[in-house]
């Protein structure tokens, strides 16, 4: 097995924890995880791909695990901005012009946020439920409301009750959601406690809740993100190759939430529902992601 190089890079704002496999010239390949998640969503996935030759790097996000903010006054923002500037800064501490870009929930925005602004930076893209990028202007319209129950955290966390309930519940809540979104997969305690102690990050609380404020009008944004936010506002088409990966058991994004999402592709796009997967897609399927990748890489 290729070994594991742990790093501290400094951007612009973060210093943000990275773990490094396979050999430095081989075609980059980025993973992001999402929320509540961290970077052992990978695992089965960086591994295989190093061992395909690929450099596979695999960042903490913003309010995870060892990745901290450089300033106090940063704004401890999870808007979808903030996610994608992070992975473009990233590329850039990393001398990596290009990469294959993959990711689900919050990753799969930030992938999705630099394949579409910033085309060139990406080889291609791997994302989990297709277009990640936030419609903010129509977030105000009700969805069904059987998707309404799903996303009742995001309702309890607009609130102040919901806030304290994060901070002194954050493993509960994090693994209700895990058991919630995923109801095909049975995971241990011990594949939880390797990720929940990156919930104990100094800004996870801050982060998170920013974060679904934010995309329901709720919250302000960096104002130093406000151009990026402009962009996104004006939900930009993806050209680069991509695949998008579907749990067919996806506990809070049905499969239905991707379909019609081609419209947003005008590049070759393809779309997989994974029988039997819910929502953390590389921890349930990672063939699926190394195979994903690997033919984005013409392997």
């Amino acid at each position: 097995m290729e070994p594991v190089a742990t790093v501290a890079l400094r951007t612009d704002t973060l210093e943000v924890a990275c773990e490094l496999r396979g050999p430095e010239a081989g075609p980059a390949v980025i993973l992001l995880h999402g929320f509540p998640d961290d970077a052992r969503a990978w695992d089965g996935v960086a591994a295989p791909l190093a061992e395909a030759g690929c450099r596979v790097v695999v960042p903490f996000l913003r309010g995870c695990g060892a990745t901290r903010f450089l300033r106090a006054e940063t704004p401890r923002s999870g808007e979808q901005a903030a996610l994608g500037h992070d992975l473009r800064a990233l590329m850039d501490a990393l001398r990596i012009p290009r990469a294959v870009l993959a990711g689900y929930d919050w990753g799969g925005r930030a992938a999705c946020v630099v394949a579409a602004l910033w085309p060139e930076r990406a080889v291609g893209l791997v994302t989990g439920n297709g277009y990640n990028i936030q419609d903010i202007a129509a977030s105000a319209r009700p969805a069904s409301p059987a998707q309404e129950l799903r996303y009742w955290y995001h309702w309890y966390f607009h609130t102040e009750r919901g806030r304290a309930g994060l901070a002194e519940n954050r493993r509960g809540i994090c693994r209700l959601l895990w058991e919630l979104w995923s109801p095909t997969w049975r995971f241990d305690d011990a594949t939880f406690e390797r990720t929940a102690a990156s919930f104990d990050n100094p800004d996870f609380v801050e982060v998170v809740i920013h974060s679904y404020r934010h995309r329901h009008r709720a919250a302000p944004g960096d104002p130093a993100l406000a151009p990026i936010e402009a962009r996104l506002a004006r939900r930009p088409a993806i050209a680069v190759p991509a695949i998008c990966l579907h749990g067919a058991a996806d506990g809070v994004s049905p499969p239905a939430d991707s379909e019609g999402h081609a419209r947003h592709f005008t590049g070759p796009y393809e779309r997989r529902v994974l029988p039997g997967v819910g929502h953390f897609l590389p921890r349930e399927a990672p063939e699926a992601h190394v195979r994903a990748v690997l033919e984005l890489l013409g392997r």
